[in-house]
């Protein structure tokens, strides 16, 4: 693990490169043009959680030449397996980007939703195709400035929210927009999330455990002890770092209709909550969002739910809510989507969209519709690296940042606890709430930036 460098040192010197990045004009002067016939090199940001499989799907299209994490048992373990004892090792992806250069055509981000802005927008700057997770980034600003970097730069990008890829899930948007339903009169999705703890009192301080580099863990995120609270799950109910059930889950449950019907830039949010302390958030929440007509389907109303809300039975038109197995119990399906028209119903049940009937059962009529398959959702990322596609379909500036940007306000209006948000999406203005901007774009520790 490369420690060459002060901390004081580093920053001053990875602030000056960034910078160099930036005002070049050539933010590309680091990377070459990758060509179908190339292996492409990538370094993971993040290699425990869904990281694991992130870095993993990297390795199975090319080379990993640098494997990042904050803690040193899980990346001397990482090392070890075969498809990483070539990679370098480090406990600061800032610090991996900039000893590494010209060694890096590619990176994934796979870190608590705090950090991924920063990690990806300094990858994209020195001209490094750039896969995130989801949701994309921790506040509606950061959504936006990453879909500029990305045109910008003329880097790939892809965000991991999986379904996209899906037949099935691509299929469902295209008979919504083939007026199978009729017109569309509004939209409901729901999960089971949160499986943590939130909306509660912050857990006692206590030692950081050995090999874990707290202060990285950090990263943009104010300053405050560590505690077994945070890392390495349930940092997500904790506003600094993470985006609570609607952010870990609507990039899924949220993507097949916002794919059917471009649900970007609402006009309007509201939440109802079980309440929280603006440290943890709610253990449940209803947001209603008001989406504008397009050219494409009239104005239509989306309501969200989480923590055991959920839209009423009736809209399933005597169908019923799906069931599953578990524990040898039956239990419903803890997740889903209804898109109601005024001639039919799509019910989606499950998080990532591919499974779906047409209600009522039998009386509406499946059309027969084109859609583009996908070779797998990191291949897409790949292949547009060499060159063998234009984009990802999940790509920052087209999809996956206005889908972001939409998912986040929502949580923009679980902070306003109740009042209704007038959004200017165009300017990322809350034009009723000043007093919200806060949380639009939030400010950042010494030593990291977008």
């Amino acid at each position: 693990m490369s420690q060459k460098t002060t901390r004081r040192d580093f920053i001053k010197q990875t602030s000056v490169l960034g910078a160099a990045y930036w005002v070049s004009g050539a933010p590309r002067a680091f990377a070459k043009e990758a060509s179908p016939l190339e292996r492409v090199r990538y370094a993971c940001i993040g290699i425990g959680g869904k990281g694991e499989s992130d870095s993993r799907d990297a390795s199975k299209h090319g080379d990993v030449v640098a494997i990042c994490d904050i803690e040193e048992a899980r990346l001397e373990k990482r090392g070890k397996s075969k498809r990483f004892r070539k990679a370098e090792q480090f406990l600061d992806y800032r610090e991996m980007l900039t000893e590494m250069g010209d060694k890096i055509d590619a990176v994934t981000v796979s870190t608590p939703d705090h950090s991924h802005a920063p990690a990806s927008a300094m990858a994209m700057k020195m001209g490094k195709a750039c896969f995130t997770q989801k949701p994309l980034t921790h506040s509606i600003y950061e959504a936006r400035r990453l879909g500029e970097i990305a045109r910008e730069s003329g880097v790939k990008t892809m965000m991991g929210n999986q379904g996209t890829s899906y037949s099935g899930l691509r299929k469902a948007a295209a008979v919504i927009r083939s007026g199978a339903l009729g017109t569309i009169k509004e939209v409901h999705v729901w999960t089971n999330r949160p499986v943590w703890d939130q909306g509660k009192e912050r857990p006692e301080a206590t030692e950081i455990p050995d090999g874990v580099h707290w202060d990285l863990w950090l990263g943009p995120a104010p300053e405050r002890p560590y505690a077994p609270g945070y890392h390495p799950f349930a940092w997500r109910g904790w506003w600094d770092f993470g985006t609570g059930a609607l952010g870990d889950m609507a990039c899924h449950t949220f993507n097949m209709p916002f794919m059917a019907l471009d649900l970007s830039n609402p006009t309007s949010v509201v939440a109802e909550s079980s309440g929280h302390n603006r440290d943890s958030y709610p253990q449940s929440s209803k947001i209603h969002f008001e989406f504008p007509s397009t050219a494409n389907r009239p104005a239509i109303p989306v309501t969200w739910y989480d923590g055991g809300n959920r839209p009423s039975e009736d809209l399933l038109l005597g169908h019923g809510f799906k069931t599953r197995i578990r524990n040898g119990q039956t239990v419903e399906n803890p997740a889903g989507a209804i898109i109601v028209g005024d001639q039919g119903t799509l019910y989606s049940w499950g998080d990532y969209g591919p499974d779906w009937v047409l209600l009522p059962e039998g009386e509406v009529k499946e059309p027969a519709v084109e859609f583009e398959e996908s070779p797998g959702h990191f291949t897409e990322f790949h292949q547009a690296i060499t060159g063998e596609r234009k984009q990802a379909t999940s790509n920052f500036p087209d999809y996956a940042g206005p889908l972001t940007e939409t998912i986040l306000l929502g949580n923009l209006a679980v902070w306003a606890d109740g009042k209704k948000i007038e959004w200017d999406a165009k300017n990322l203005k809350p034009t009723n709430a000043p007093e919200v901007a806060s949380i639009v774009k939030r400010e950042y520790r010494d030593g990291y930036t977008i």
